[in-house]
């Protein structure tokens, strides 16, 4: 169904960022950049599977090198031989236990804290766990201040010193736009609505919290999007969780990618609809699954699925990778299924006029039946959003438990975001917003460039300011966030389980925010650190998505 062809040659043309005009990148290679390869250097390129796509499409996923696999299945291992010991001088009091336990009296009990099941934090995250909640005491703009802490007791309770470490460039937050800001037209809105409305609502929107702003946010984000309707809620999270529940129930079936947010996981399990997963942007194993699911029906019954509902982010945040929409919405045609795509981490940060990935890849919001997305990363503010049809919306504000049971928005927050989306529709007057979406592109393909220069593993869209830095082994995982803050700059590193075993990474969120000396200095940083800890795996072997192993199995997780 889908075959790799060469991006340059047979386009004509240099690719642009982010759909926008931009500088061209010569030598641009799946988003590697270093003159001509070596004859031994195998780079594959995905673009313009199928003639869907009308742009460049640059994602690629470097193999882990297989010393570096088999030294951090090595590392894991020794840490639970450490643990299950440290267990075993607990339980014997001679080392003293500060994790939750049961009373005296309970040990007889079915564990309240499943013991066993937190070894992975008792023993292994709790060692790094000061790469975690740190305290800021500013605006998370493109700097921000940090209030310092210490442990000792090995990172079980921390103590604040009272000093606060000032100016440290911030590559952890969502801040696409660089709208978190503490001055400014948004900041100035926001604070004369606070003046006139105070700071909450007190009421849900169905009863007394139905505020004239809130029905002017929707007709905004409505007009932004390119849809007939939309509903704005309170959070986004709830906005997945609660609202995929009122769409689909038993006898439907849900296609979720395998890298979906927990928010579209937890609304696909509370739906009770038969959820089945695919392969991680595969297309043939999307396929696959709805051709089985037309075939085979229900199980044991065989009737016909009453819908089946396919699950898709536009960015994914842990991976930089962006939707394959347009093979998505063939699919969705071909065999008469409806598309929920979250937009959480896309809107704003894609497309020539940040509307996300359906303008990225110049497709018609008409195409996507749900169009979810959240407030709380490119416009500065909180919240979320469902956009689509008039009958669809008009559905979800009567039978929504987000929209029935859960508090309106705060108005100060409201007015944050109506100013913003104004500021990227033009529709204040200036070319603030377009600049801003202009300037995040430039950042995004500079930064990712710089570091794959450098040689580092980084996964992802070229297109994509989720920018995530491979540091595979667990030991490098806390002294990569230690190093970098040391020097001023403040990161995001992940680990298992909320990445697989193997591939912990640090995460870098770009903004537009960002000017190109603070970027320069954190590339410094970041080449310096990865000399020190080692960290630059690149050998230039790029494999596509499509060429990861697919097995045929499916899983379902409810069935009834």
């Amino acid at each position: 169904m889908e075959r790799p062809e060469r991006a340059a040659a047979a386009l004509g043309a240099q690719p642009r960022a982010n759909g926008c005009s931009g500088a061209a990148h010569g030598g641009l290679r799946n988003g590697y950049v270093r003159g001509l390869p070596a004859p031994d250097t195998q780079i594959n390129h995905i673009v313009h599977n199928g003639g869907l796509y009308k742009r460049p499409f640059n994602e690629a996923f470097e193999e882990t090198p297989m010393l570096v696999a088999v030294l951090t299945y090595v590392g894991y291992g020794v840490l639970t031989l450490f643990g299950y010991l440290r267990d075993f001088m607990r339980q014997w009091k001679i080392e003293k236990c500060q994790n939750a336990t049961e009373r005296e009296e309970q040990k007889d009990f079915v564990p309240l804290y499943q013991d066993f099941e937190n070894f992975y934090n008792r023993n292994l995250y709790m060692r790094i766990r000061d790469s975690w909640n740190r305290p800021i005491c500013s605006v998370p703009g493109a700097k921000v201040d940090m209030m310092e802490r210490v442990s000792h007791d090995y990172n079980w309770t921390f103590t604040y010193t009272g000093r606060v470490i000032k100016g440290i460039i911030n590559m952890g937050s969502y801040n696409y736009l660089g709208f978190a800001q503490k001055a400014g037209t948004c900041q100035e809105a926001a604070s004369k609505v606070l003046s006139q409305y105070g700071a909450g609502v007190c009421s849900t929107r169905q009863e007394m919290g139905n505020l004239d702003k809130h029905e002017e946010l929707e007709k905004l984000v409505a007009r932004f999007l390119g849809v007939e309707s939309a509903m704005a809620y309170g959070m986004g999270f709830a906005t997945n969780s609660m609202n995929i529940p009122a769409l689909v129930g038993k006898g439907c079936l849900i296609l979720s990618d395998e890298l979906n947010h927990a928010s579209l996981v937890l609304g696909a399990r509370l739906s009770g609809a038969t959820i089945r997963i695919f392969k991680h942007n595969n297309m043939q194993s999307l396929e696959k699954l709805l051709k089985d699911a037309i075939v085979h029906g229900q199980p044991r019954t065989r009737r016909p699925w009453k819908k089946i509902l396919i699950l898709v982010e536009g960015i994914y945040s842990m991976e930089g990778s962006i939707v394959r929409l347009p093979e998505v919405i063939a699919l969705k045609k071909k065999y008469k299924s409806y598309l929920y795509l979250d937009e959480a981490h896309s809107i704003g940060a894609l497309g020539p006029s940040g509307r996300g990935v359906v303008e990225y890849f110049g497709l018609s919001p008409e195409d996507v039946d749900v169009m979810m997305g959240t407030f709380t990363k490119s416009f500065g503010a909180a919240g979320g959003y469902i956009g689509g049809k008039k009958e669809l919306i008009d559905y979800l504000r009567t039978y929504s438990h987000s929209a029935a049971y859960a508090s309106s928005m705060s108005p100060p927050v409201v007015e944050q975001i109506i100013t913003s989306v104004k500021c990227i529709m033009g529709e204040d007057g200036t070319t603030v917003g377009r600049a801003r979406v202009q300037q995040l592109a430039e950042n995004t393909r500079y930064f990712r460039r710089r570091l794959k220069e450098m040689g580092f593993i980084i996964y992802g869209n070229e297109d994509s300011p989720v920018v995530p830095l491979m540091l595979y082994m667990p030991a490098k995982i806390g002294a990569f966030g230690r190093e970098m803050l040391k020097r001023n700059i403040g990161v995001v590193v992940v680990g298992f389980p909320a990445t697989p075993i193997i591939e912990s990474r640090a995460r870098f969120c770009l903004s537009a925010a960002h000017t190109k000396e603070m970027l320069d200095t954190a590339l410094k940083e970041i080449d310096e650190v990865g000399d020190l800890l080692q960290l630059k795996y690149s050998r230039h072997r790029l494999v596509p998505l499509l060429d990861r192993p697919f097995d045929e199995t499916t899983y379902e997780e409810t069935e009834d």
